[in-house]
């Protein structure tokens, strides 16, 4: 019952000795270890030679105390064990073994790894992250200072460390307002998207959108500040930029000397430029805001303009259609309109534009039937086999009632999804596929076993013929599968089959000895146990005379006794022989001889079912070695032991309990443990623990705290074992402890830097988010739900890919994930997210490789940056040059544009049609020289020269 791991050896290394403790510890059950050598077995490799000399040297009467050694479990886990091994002694004094009393320190060592874990997670992560990071200490000094920051500014971390931030990196304007946000971070006040201005070592100026977060020790003492930032300096000059090329298509839309209108996606008007009012009658501020279609067009063109719209509203834009304006009850102008949609940042429809010309002609369109289908979809839905239909990409097409009350599915859930994906067994899948692709081609199959498994579980075996579907020009449009259900005949034939399998397996898995012979004593059965007791396997033994190659000679005659009547119908139970192994190993059995029968019943031979009674015929002897080997075992442990009788004076004080606490066993031998060695505050629990033990209710893994000698606290964790006397009566109790002091100090540190990291991670500026080697989240911080709308414990558990990432992206997503828990880190890898409400978001990704406390890959940490904004208006900057690329080429009225020294640089169709040259011919081309006539070209050049001042006319 001891709470530490206890083994024993022999003379020849076979372990004698496996405590439970032991087999909790490293799965091997006594009875599988018992007899077999310890360092063969349970020492890796690179270990043996050295455990070797230490169990030498203690079979030599030389002990040795804490040695550090490395066991293997069952399930292949690495435990550290810190080991005494102890010389093992017989009734006469000489050397018959080693005891090893260890501590199981595997959780210390691991722990310690972790630290060093976290410690090496949290400064990759500060030093890979997208987002420039920089750290102070209470002095202002920088103590951070990752590759983004030095990629941005032009400093090295070298050039910055040890320096004061505020004094050498902010310029002298900004200095008060950021040292007035650090002050408060290293007051507990933390700051959030504040715009820091910084000048690069190259005279480059930056602006960063900056969290600074305070830093704290394992205390909670705050000891610096770390701020995360994001570089929005591009963002900045984007900005600026579209704001540009908006005012241009504005100020071209309002000056064109074509008619140019434009409604939201609600048909209100936004636009309505000069031209529009010279022809409507309507200015400018009476039409915007209204309804095109309500306030400006008759009643009979109403509905022909409001499909167009719509059209264009979704995405299908029209050309040339009529357009009547009316004012008054009376028509001003009829336009001839291309309706073009427009579109927002994210390439949503937002409204339509129209640009027109004065005119008055439109055309019109037709459509088509289908009955034959219906006639065939009637016959396949009422027939009394399963029939499904599937496509050319295999999704189903087809699906008839006998198909829906087999599996449980109706047509609406089954029809449009992959036939092979949804409803065959991914074991099945590839054979299914290899038989659809066949028909695909124009090759079918006729009865092919088809595994189905219903919505409710059940299984089915269908007999299909897979045929060819061609349309009325002979193409293949798909296959439609004819079946037959024999599921029933299946079950039939494997019940049959199992029935037969079932004997001969319980033969072979039974945990006793099973043999059979034939009439002429020739061996038919020999199972696994009977293979393992005498070392034969079942090839050696089939066939071989049971008596004469397997019995010895002095007791053959009585087993061929035995063996002959069974043969007669007389059957024998509990005939005790001996049996030797192939190592020539007795083994003691006890047997039942049986007859065995064929189908008429007659005898056809023996099955004998027998017992291995060898190691009961072992215990006696082994009861005083037991009783000296406790005693020492007590003594010698690397675990502290004491006993108490049943008034609680101390019976039992070992080497290491002397060692812990500081007195001797002199000292403590025959006092009141709970008044004499524990603390006032812990004797109340320890007493109660003590008095269960003595009811005989034992307790496992009591903490207790217990103070040495010389004033050392010392945290000790207990198992108290009830002791009983030869009769079972209760006498007393033992305690064997472990000393947890060095273990809990380790875990408290531990969490103490897992707590940084969690802290960081979560305030920072940057979306942060974790996954394990599943892909399941685990970090997901405020940014990142901020950002995407999701929770925390919303997020915690789910799959990232298949939750948060769109199809398109999964693969690419999972491929850079993949390749980070392979170890291949990757910078700057872009995609999409997609947030709770349906909202884009662009996010730039540093996906570093997150590793265990032996060096494991155990998931994947992801800094990344929001380029949402940047990506919209780059986006929007594009539409907007499409936007006025399209409305300029496809204006109703001629268009054209000259560079600075008066050469043509745009020329559209309008103007091609007019002046009969085509835009090559114009392109590159002196516009007043080539196309003007002479009389017409001073006052037209004096027009040009004045708009490439900035006056327009």
């Amino acid at each position: 019952t001891a709470n530490a791991p206890i083994f024993g050896i022999d003379r020849e290394g076979r372990v004698t000795e496996w405590n439970a403790r032991a087999s909790t510890l490293l799965g091997f059950n006594k009875v599988d270890v018992i007899g077999e050598s310890f360092v063969q077995n349970f020492i890796t490799e690179q270990f043996q030679d050295s455990v070797n000399k230490v169990l030498s040297a203690a079979l030599m009467g030389q002990d040795t105390n804490n040695f550090e050694c490395p066991l293997f479990s069952k399930t292949g886990e690495r435990k550290e064990i810190l080991l005494n091994a102890t010389s093992r002694r017989g009734p006469n004094g000489d050397i018959i073994g080693v005891i090893g009393v260890g501590q199981d320190i595997t959780q210390m060592r691991e722990i310690t790894k972790e630290q060093e874990r976290i410690a090496d997670d949290l400064s990759r992560l500060i030093d890979h992250a997208n987002a420039p990071i920089f750290g102070v200490d209470m002095n202002g000094l920088v103590n951070e200072w990752n590759r983004k920051s030095a990629d941005l500014l032009g400093y090295t971390k070298a050039e910055t460390m040890g320096k004061n931030f505020v004094q050498n990196f902010i310029q002298p304007e900004n200095r008060e307002v950021v040292q007035e946000i650090l002050t408060k971070a290293l007051q507990g006040q933390e700051t959030a998207n504040f715009e820091l201005l910084l000048l690069s070592k190259f005279g480059e100026r930056y602006t960063v959108l900056l969290n600074a977060t305070t830093r704290r020790d394992a205390n909670d003492h705050v000891i610096g500040v770390v701020g995360v930032g994001q570089d929005i300096t591009k963002l900045n000059r984007v900005m600026a930029e579209s704001k540009r090329v908006a005012d241009d298509l504005t100020r071209l839309i309002e000056t064109a000397n074509a008619p140019i209108f434009g409604v939201d996606k609600f048909g209100c008007v936004t636009e309505w430029n000069q031209k529009l009012s010279e022809l409507s009658g309507f200015q400018k501020h009476e039409t915007m805001g209204k309804s095109l279609v309500d306030h400006f067009i008759s009643a009979e063109f109403e509905g022909s303009v409001s499909f167009v719209l719509l059209k264009a509203l979704q995405g299908e834009e029209t050309a040339n259609f009529k357009l009547p304006l009316m004012k008054d009850g009376k028509q001003n102008a009829v336009l001839l309109l291309n309706a073009t949609t427009r579109r927002g940042p994210n390439g949503e429809a937002i409204g339509v534009i129209g640009v027109g010309q004065d005119i008055t002609v439109i055309n019109a369109m037709t459509a088509e039937q289908q009955r034959i289908a219906e006639d065939l979809a009637r016959l396949i839905d009422s027939a009394n086999a399963p029939i499904f239909g599937v496509d050319k990409e295999g999704l189903v097409t087809e699906w008839n009632r006998k198909a829906g009350q087999m599996l449980g599915y109706t047509k609406a859930e089954t029809v449009g999804k992959s036939f092979v994906e949804t409803f065959i067994q991914p074991e099945n899948r590839r054979s299914v596929a290899d038989i659809l692709e066949k028909a695909q081609s124009g090759v079918e199959t006729a009865n092919y076993e088809l595994p189905l498994l219903s919505k409710h579980g059940a299984r089915y075996t269908v007999l299909l013929n897979a045929t060819t579907r061609r349309d009325n020009n002979g193409n293949i449009t798909g296959v439609v599968g004819v079946g037959q259900d024999i599921t029933e005949l299946n079950q039939v034939l494997a019940e049959s089959k199992r029935v037969a399998d079932d004997l001969t397996r319980l033969i072979d898995t039974a945990n006793a000895p099973i043999l059979g012979i034939d009439s002429n004593g020739k061996v038919t059965e020999w199972n696994a146990k009977a293979s393992n007791l005498l070392g034969y396997s079942k090839e050696e033994a089939m066939g071989q005379h049971l008596v004469q190659r397997f019995i010895t000679a002095e007791y053959r005659q009585n087993v061929d006794e035995v063996l002959a009547a069974a043969l007669l119908g007389r059957e024998t139970a509990n005939f005790e022989f001996p049996m030797f192994s192939k190592s020539g190993q007795r083994r003691d059995i006890l047997l039942n001889a049986t007859t065995r029968r064929g189908p008429n019943g007659e005898v056809i031979g023996v099955i004998g079912v027998g017992q291995d009674i060898t190691k009961i015929r072992e215990i006696t002897s082994e009861q005083e070695r037991v009783a000296d080997d406790l005693s020492r075992l007590i003594e010698t442990a690397n675990a502290p032991i004491f006993g108490v009788d049943y008034h609680g004076m101390v019976t039992e004080w070992n080497l290491k309990a002397a060692e812990i606490s500081g007195f001797s066993k002199k000292e403590a031998m025959g006092k009141n443990l709970v008044q004499n060695f524990i603390q006032p505050e812990n004797r109340k629990s320890v007493d109660e623990v003590l008095q269960d033990a003595l009811k005989g209710q034992e307790t496992a893994n009591f903490e207790f705290v217990l103070m040495s000698k010389h004033g050392e606290r010392f945290t000790v964790l207990l198992n108290a074992t009830t002791r009983r006397d030869g009769k079972g009566n209760i006498m007393g109790v033992v305690g064997v402890g472990q000393d947890i002091t060095a273990l809990n100090q380790v875990l408290a540190e531990s969490k103490r830097v897992a707590d940084d990291l969690t802290r960081l991670i979560d305030t920072a500026n940057a979306p942060i988010f974790g996954i394990n080697t599943d892909g399941r989240v685990t970090e997901w911080n405020a940014k990142a739900s901020g950002l995407l709308g999701y929770s925390k414990e919303e997020a915690m558990g789910q799959h990232l890919v298949q939750r948060f990432i769109t199809e398109e992206y999964k693969n690419s997503v999972n491929d850079v994930l993949k390749a980070a828990l392979n170890g291949l880190e990757t910078a700057n890898f872009e995609f999409p997210m997609f947030s709770k409400s349906g909202e884009r978001a662009d996010i730039l990704l540093n996906a570093t490789t997150r590793r265990g406390p032996s060096g494991e890959v155990i998931g994947v940490i992801g800094v990344g940056q929001d380029i949402t904004q940047i990506r919209q208006i780059t986006s929007e900057q594009e539409r907007v040059a499409d936007d006025l690329s399209r409305l300029i080429e496809t204006a109703n009225a001629p268009i054209f544009g000259v560079d600075y020294h008066g050469m043509v640089t745009e020329w559209n169709l309008k103007a091609a049609e007019i002046s009969g040259f085509s835009k090559s011919e114009a392109m590159g081309k002196n516009l007043v020289k080539n196309f003007i006539q002479p009389e017409n070209r001073k006052p037209v050049h004096e027009v040009l020269q004045d708009a490439l001042t900035g006056r327009e006319t």
